[in-house]
């Protein structure tokens, strides 16, 4: 599992590196995205459904929020 460091971004640097460390990933993959961008709540999601992308997890932490995100094909 990998991990990015998104936190101290704001709209729409998460999605972008998100998207970018996905583009190097393998389908079933999975990747941890660490954010502090309160919008990421919905746009990361948004992007996964519609790139195809399942979000295993999502909390929040200590003003993080948290995904685990599968790569999908």
């Amino acid at each position: 599992m990998s991990e990015l460091d998104a936190r101290n971004l704001l709209c729409p640097m998460p999605v972008i590196r998100t998207q970018s460390a996905v583009n190097k990933s393998q389908t079933g993959d999975k990747l941890t995205v660490y954010c502090t961008d309160p919008g990421t709540v919905h746009d990361i999601p948004t992007w996964c459904r519609i790139n195809g992308h399942k979000v295993l997890e999502q909390k929040e932490h200590d003003g993080e929020i948290i995904f685990v995100i599968e790569v999908g094909g």
